[in-house]
């Protein structure tokens, strides 16, 4: 067999040329794409009875995906969003070796036919203002940690931020402004090592300036108790700690799923409230999509109701007679 029959001669063109030199996708991608093969592979081997190493393209039938599909959301008790995630990994795998080798085209095109399964849009959960302001008071800033703590859960709901975009921001990404007409910004990395710029407010400009106080310029933003750069894991244990510190007495919460993430839609929406132009909210959050950020202005019932009540139908005025209209009288008088 040919090293171009080999699944595995692609897989390893795929994940170390391709998704790096040519897509430039972001870590986080390439391990999502290297976490689906990895659990294909061997689901597949069992299938055909081969090793993985023996797989080749054509043993990878569009029949072993479905099933492997189906082990998903069965075995593994995967949501539908997982299970369409990695068959965009597949997809994108089958692509590239269909566009490489003609031998595979229609190959290629069984894969890439499987299609994704439709999923009921979940509510997006954001925190009301007044749980937000709690949240950010359930520190205590009189510790280090707390200090730290206060200072990295700020900067979520200031910027928006995704908890990773939060753990590899550097002290050098801050430009603090001097004075009041300076405008003090971050540059987070996001997605697709795409950069925007997002303005901070002074309250966050003072907690970072003190936790970022005569370190080095090349040191990340926030640290963990052992002075090593956060991770995102961290970030979302960080969050979840407060939460449920906050619970008795803040019972509202019970009901929500919160995380760094839900900071960020947080943020959206309160920035939604205060009037802000959505395609400004767009680029705040770092959105490619306008469609994205469209849906926050469905799932805010505050202001569904304000949108209602300037269109609400009343009944017709009840009609009163002429001497009694009082303003008009005394405008007869007054001629």
């Amino acid at each position: 067999m040919s090293d171009t029959a080999l699944l595995g001669t692609w897989i390893r063109c795929f994940l170390l040329d391709y998704l790096v030199s040519e897509c430039n996708l972001a870590r986080n991608t390439q391990r999502s794409y290297r976490d689906t093969l990895t659990l294909l592979l061997p689901f597949a081997a069992l299938q055909i009875k081969k090793e993985v190493d023996q797989i080749s393209v054509i043993d990878l039938s569009a029949e072993v995906v479905r099933h492997f599909l189906q082990h998903l959301e069965d075995s593994r008790k995967c949501g539908i969003t997982t299970r369409n995630q990695r068959l965009a990994a597949i997809h994108s795998l089958a692509r590239f070796i269909g566009l490489r080798s003609p031998e595979h085209v229609a190959w290629s095109g069984q894969i890439r036919t499987i299609p994704p399964k439709r999923a009921p849009r979940s509510a997006i959960t954001y925190l009301e203002k007044s749980e937000m302001d709690a949240l950010l008071n359930a520190p205590d800033q009189s510790t280090d940690q707390g200090r730290r703590d206060h200072a990295l859960l700020l900067f979520l709901y200031n910027t928006g931020a995704r908890a990773d975009e939060a753990a590899q921001a550097k002290i050098l990404d801050l430009a603090i402004g001097h004075s009041p007409r300076d405008h003090s910004l971050v540059q987070i990395r996001g997605k697709g090592n795409k950069l925007r710029r997002c303005p901070l407010w002074p309250q966050t400009v003072g907690e970072l300036s003190r936790l970022t106080a005569s370190r080095p310029s090349t040191d990340h933003v926030f640290l963990n108790r052992y002075g090593e750069p956060i991770t995102r894991f961290g970030i979302h244990t960080m969050v979840e700690r407060y939460v449920r510190k906050m619970l008795p007495a803040m019972p509202t919460l019970a009901g929500k799923r919160v995380s760094p993430h839900t900071i960020r839609h947080t943020t959206a929406t309160h920035l939604l409230r205060a009037g802000v132009d959505i395609n400004t909210i767009r680029a705040w959050l770092g959105h490619v999509s306008l469609n994205t950020t469209n849906v926050y202005a469905e799932v805010d019932m505050e202001m569904k109701a304000k949108a209602l009540a300037t269109c609400e139908v009343r009944g017709p005025a009840a009609k009163r007679h002429w001497k009694k209209d009082v303003r008009l009288m005394e405008f007869l008088h007054n001629l």
